[in-house]
């Protein structure tokens, strides 16, 4: 058949499967991620079948789904807001930090890592993600949870650590000195927080700028606006997924509802394709040999990522429930712990990238599943969005 042919069947077929995947887990009470994820191990490297055209559309249509998820992540968290949350929560992220970097650090150095591979470790076990949390708590009907500023206030902080982690982390891996890695950190920060202090200032322009009757006309312009931001923090060496979350707190809250509602089902889409992608990038027969590794990462971050929840949540006066529910979200590993795992692979560190990528696949299945199964809802938090 011509490769359209095969392209457009192989999609057919995946999002068939997406559709009575997600239709099984709501069937359930459980969230779509897990499911997701397997099936795209399934079809991935080693699996039972390859996608030989439809591989480059499903890659690309994944960082898009990052970006609209973090976006929308963004549109539930007013600048305002999240000035007042970091400033309250910058001990969490410190308690975070030490709490989940160093296992990560100590395994490295255990298997026998250098220092530059025990470093990316860290950074794959220190980093929540984002995508998978956001997704969770809107499947769960936590988003207004009282829980859920610290939660989210925890996800901005590891999100804006990585702005000055992935650049100083890719110097180190290319061998350069530290003038080099100095100036990198130094650009992707200052990048950072010229874009929040604009939003937090001059949200209300956004506003104006993204208003109009039309829902087409609205959503193009969102797409847009979030695209160009997202490649341009991309390209300064932040990210992208900070990029597009910027985006969405410096839509003011007057607009930020028409926003969520219009982006949802392009959101849910691409979202879809995101977690699917990553469960195609695993190869199942490179993990065994690190399996050891896996398994003591992911029963040792668990427990100290429970910790980190709990901490930030009673920072905020939360009860012992929604301590619990903030570590349980907290939980699931993702689309930073990839990336970093895909810089040191690309610098010849291959067992960073086999540990990372069972370690990731695991508690992004096992993080879906503690957070469903945490105890029930808390009255919602006020100024919520």
């Amino acid at each position: 058949m011509e490769g359209a042919a095969v392209l457009l069947l192989e999609l057919g077929v995946v999002f068939l499967l997406l559709s009575f995947l997600g239709m099984l887990a709501r069937g359930v009470g459980l969230s779509t991620i897990p499911l997701t994820l397997l099936a795209g191990l399934t079809l991935g490297e080693g699996g039972v079948a390859a996608l030989t055209e439809a591989g480059p559309f499903i890659e690309g249509a994944a960082q898009i789904g990052l970006v609209l998820l973090l976006l929308a992540l963004g549109l539930e968290f007013s600048s305002t807001e999240l000035v007042v949350s970091l400033r309250r929560h910058a001990p969490s992220g410190l308690i975070d930090l030490v709490l989940n970097a160093a296992p990560g650090f100590v395994v490295g150095l255990v298997i026998g890592l250098p220092w530059e591979g025990a470093m990316a470790l860290a950074g794959v076990t220190w980093i929540s993600s984002s995508g998978i949390v956001a997704r969770l708590l809107d499947d769960l009907g936590r988003l207004a949870n009282r829980e859920t500023p610290a939660v989210l206030s925890v996800l901005v902080l590891e999100d804006i650590a990585m702005a000055l982690f992935l650049p100083l982390l890719a110097v180190a891996l290319a061998g350069t000195g530290p003038l080099r890695a100095v100036a990198a950190v130094a650009l992707a920060a200052g990048t950072v927080l010229l874009v929040l202090a604009a939003a937090h200032r001059h949200g209300h322009r956004l506003g104006r700028l993204l208003a109009h009757p039309d829902d087409e006309q609205v959503l193009l312009r969102l797409f847009a606006l979030t695209m160009l931001v997202a490649g341009l923090a991309e390209a300064v060496g932040a990210s992208a997924a900070i990029g597009a979350f910027l985006v969405g707190i410096a839509v003011p809250a007057s607009f930020a509802d028409r926003a969520r509602t219009i982006l949802r089902p392009l959101r849910d889409l691409f979202a879809a394709i995101f977690f699917f992608a990553f469960g195609l990038s695993v190869d199942p027969g490179g993990l065994w040999p690190v399996l050891p590794a896996i398994l003591v990462l992911v029963v040792v971050t668990t427990g100290s990522k429970l910790l980190t929840g709990w901490y930030a949540a009673r920072r905020d006066g939360v009860a012992r429930r929604g301590r619990l529910r903030a570590g349980t979200a907290l939980v699931a590993r993702g689309e930073f712990s990839i990336v970093i795992a895909g810089l040191a692979t690309s610098a010849g560190l291959t067992e960073v990238g086999q540990v990372a990528a069972g370690y990731v696949l695991a508690l992004a299945v096992l993080g879906p599943v503690l957070a469903r199964t945490a105890v029930g809802p808390t009255p919602a938090r006020a100024g919520h969005g």
